[in-house]
């Protein structure tokens, strides 16, 4: 990778201190990297004799292999083409050959140096064929393309039939088989578009509304979301089949995550959800689906979860972090997410540069609950929030900023400054919760100063947050476990989140594969291949059909139930901590920048077996819940725990 591009070719290079990734490979289990030569040049020849390289690092003993910065005395110069390989030695201290070449541009204008503007690919329009495709009556025709999708409807050349007018029908639900609804009501959407044959020799782009060029840029057209199509008053000679729907998004590789269970339930979620974070990156920017197509903070860091769970890309993560860092948005709360964004950045690149360029601003967003422009949220709508008694000291915005406050901390320290304010305004606020909020009679914390209602919320996102002392772990836990999925599916993040982090593997299982009215079965039951705004329009009678908040099983799954996350930056040392409840067994590949990370189990009454398969140049600490496997190097390992 050439900051954080696994495709660099696809896009100028505008930093002129660009940095360097790559996976270790070796047959060998338990092997690392021990050092590495990289060399750029501009043309291939440098691999041979150094005096045609722009830069030849010569042998750095490091087993670093993310975010390398170019460090040649050349500079790399505008619109030049450059290649870059590396080669590395392992714990035997054998060479490897040199990687294949990597091709990569310059930009024609440079970035001045220390400026941070994340490259992004530019969208990519795939034409899709209908997967089904049915004669309704004469000239009426239904087709159905299998799945919703930010799209335009492009039908090909219609012989003869001057002036002949075609209805075309786009929706995302249906009333009835094979019957789009013309009424969905919310913001699901649906739109007819009449078409006058006009004789043209090339492809019709079926019109759409005005409101479909949001965000969209003129050499991409406008989209609207639809999964169905009817046809009325065809003529004879217009076969369906001709119709393609042309899906906009941002480029994705479909098979870099993988994941498949012994329940089909939680199947079917997971695929739903990670489609969701494809098919909801039509803007080239993380947005809160159709309705706005806004990007804001408590959406964009479950998408972003979601995506680093589903794609070993990781550049439209950053460029809409950087973009939120300058746009924030208005809840309290949601802006001291900024944070949250910014330390899971850092986490799975490896790369420092966001952390670095704005960690003032980071510094001032957590001072959000100051700034009289701020409102608290909780959640949303109003009715997702179970009951919560609002008051001037808010248990749940008071939870995010200690969280801020901690992870402000840790950045300093990776920048190399003190930590010491941020660190005690942390337990500051941590011992102000824990005084004041907490009814110890009851073992939870309310909703707020002088209040005595205790929600969902007033515990889950504590607990999430990593402020509840280890002597009141229990009583929350306790409670919770009680609780149903009495939020929306943006605070279902933080309840499932607690859960785990509680061991309640066993709720949180019941939770995720839940056929209640709360739930992402329900979802895929309306008939949505995109998890929805809310569960049922009952809830947020303006739901979309497109909201990548409510997808967040596709990094609860890989992250809590399979149990994988960083300990260390990039992914050097990893924590592998399945909990599947009742599940009997599962298999997830996890894509991350040092390679794919394969874990499965098995278990029964007796006994549980988990496998994993680790990069080289990693290292992960196993465990069966709290029972201990062991600490593993790459290559594949296997451990047994006992149940009984």
């Amino acid at each position: 990778m050439i900051d954080l591009l696994a495709q660099p070719g696809l896009i100028p290079i505008a930093n002129p201190v660009p940095r360097f990734s790559w996976v270790m490979v070796s047959p060998q289990d338990d092997d690392a990297q021990t050092a590495y030569e990289i060399r750029v040049g501009s043309s291939q020849g440098c691999w041979q004799q150094t005096v045609f390289c722009s830069w030849a690092s010569g042998r750095v003993a490091s087993d670093q292999s993310t975010a390398i910065p170019y460090q040649g005395k050349q500079p790399l110069l505008p619109s030049r083409f450059y290649y870059w390989a590396v080669r590395v030695w392992n714990k035997r201290g054998q060479a490897s050959e040199w990687s294949a070449a990597q091709r990569f541009v310059m930009a024609a204008r440079l970035s001045a140096p220390g400026a941070v503007n994340a490259p992004v690919y530019p969208l990519v329009k795939i034409p899709l064929a209908p997967a089904k495709i049915a004669k309704l009556g004469e000239g009426h025709w239904f087709i159905d393309f299998g799945r919703d999708a930010f799209a335009s409807l492009q039908v090909d050349p219609i012989g003869g039939n001057m002036g002949r007018q075609i209805g075309f029908h786009l929706g995302e639900a249906l009333e009835a088989p094979q019957r789009i609804n013309r009424n969905p009501g919310g913001s699901v959407r649906y739109h007819l578009s009449p078409l006058v044959v006009d004789g043209r020799g090339t492809p019709y782009t079926i019109a759409l509304p005005a409101q479909d060029l949001r965000r969209m840029a003129s050499s991409i057209g406008a989209v609207m979301p639809f999964r169905y199509v009817e046809i009325e008053n065809a003529p004879v000679e217009l076969d369906p089949a001709t119709l393609r729907q042309v899906v906009v998004r941002y480029p994705f590789d479909d098979e870099a995550a993988r994941f498949e269970s012994s329940d089909a339930a939680l199947n079917a979620i997971w695929r739903m959800c990670h489609y969701t974070i494809e098919a909801t990156s039509f803007a080239g920017l993380y947005v809160d689906g159709d309705r706005e197509r806004t990007p804001y903070e408590a959406d964009a860091y479950i998408n972003q979860l979601g995506h680093y769970a589903s794609d070993r890309e990781f550049t439209l993560a950053r460029h809409t972090l950087e973009y939120l860092m300058e746009h924030p948005t208005w809840p309290t709360e949601w802006v001291l997410q900024s944070v949250q964004m910014a330390w899971a950045d850092y986490l799975y690149t490896g790369d420092d540069r966001s952390l670095t360029r704005f960690f003032p601003e980071l510094e001032k967003k957590a001072l959000a609950p100051e700034s009289a422009n701020r409102r608290d949220i909780v959640d949303w709508p109003e009715g997702e929030r179970d009951g919560y008694d609002m008051r001037p000291v808010n248990t749940v915005v008071c939870a995010f900023q200690y969280r801020a406050y901690d992870l402000l901390g840790r950045i300093a320290k990776v920048l190399g400054k003190d930590p010491a304010k941020y660190e005690e305004q942390a337990r500051r606020i941590a011992a102000m919760i824990n005084d004041k909020l907490f009814d110890a009679q009851r073992g939870v914390y309310v909703d707020g100063e002088g209040s005595r209602h205790a929600s969902l919320h007033a515990n889950a996102m504590p607990l999430a947050l990593g402020l509840v002392p280890p002597e009141r772990r229990e009583s929350v836990a306790r409670f919770l476990a009680t609780q149903d999925l009495v939020c929306s599916p943006y605070g279902a993040q933080y309840f499932l989140e607690a859960l785990y982090e509680a061991g309640l593997g066993d709720r949180a299982f019941a939770l995720l594969t839940s056929h209640a009215e709360r739930s992402w079965s329900h979802m895929i039951d309306l008939g949505s291949t995109i998890t929805l705004e809310a569960w049922d329009p009952k809830f947020k009678p303006n739901l979309d059909w497109n909201h990548a908040w409510g997808a967040a099983p596709a990094n609860i799954i890989p992250r809590k139930l399979m149990g994988v996350e960083p300990l260390e930056p990039a992914f050097r040392l990893m924590r592998i901590r399945p909990q599947p409840g009742p599940l009997k067994k599962a298999s997830l590949d996890l894509p991350t920048i040092r390679g794919t990370v394969h874990v499965e189990f098995e278990q029964d009454a007796a006994r549980a077996a988990v496998s994993v398969e680790l990069p080289a140049n990693a290292r992960a600490q196993v465990s069966w819940g709290s029972k201990p496997c062991g600490e593993f190097g790459g290559g594949k390992h296997r451990c047994e725990v006992s149940l009984r």
